[in-house]
């Protein structure tokens, strides 16, 4: 079953519960994935790939983040803790990442293969890190873990 198909099943369980939350934040999701659709020249009728919805979610993630982020800085607690109940639902729809050790593990790797050692070709390391690691790590970790090699 497709992310899309489970989404909409999970809003239909989520209307019959009057999850309001819940619901709002997978209708956004629906048209995300429609909008989506739509800019990539395809039907909206049809299925996004997961690969596609998965970066639409991430999107939305971020989006969600940045709210949070203003909210805070305008004194506005009550927006940002909704923010953050759809943050954790959406989040629930991404797979596993790394964790720092695993990224580490393959930064000191590239490294080695890779034969360098000063920090100026550090976005060449960066880079190839990425390219293995693709959507299974968290690109701030990435980051992190490939600057703490320096």
């Amino acid at each position: 079953m497709t992310i899309q198909n489970q989404i909409k099943e999970q809003l239909k369980e989520s209307m019959k519960a009057r999850d309001e939350i819940r619901t709002l934040v997978l209708k956004g999701l629906l048209s995300a994935f429609t909008n989506e659709l739509v800019a990539q020249r395809k039907k909206p009728s049809e299925e996004l790939p997961d690969g596609d919805a998965i970066n639409v979610i991430k999107r939305a993630i971020k989006q969600r983040k940045d709210s949070i982020e203003q909210f805070r800085k305008g004194n506005r607690e009550d927006l940002a803790q909704n923010e953050e109940k759809e943050l954790t639902f959406l989040t629930g729809y991404l797979p596993e990442t790394m964790s720092k050790e695993e990224i580490m593990k393959i930064a000191i790797t590239k490294k080695e293969e890779m034969g360098i050692a000063d920090k100026s070709k550090m976005g060449m390391l960066m880079g190839a890190v990425m390219k293995e690691l693709k959507d299974k790590a968290d690109g701030g970790d990435v980051k992190e873990v490939v600057e703490s090699l320096f």
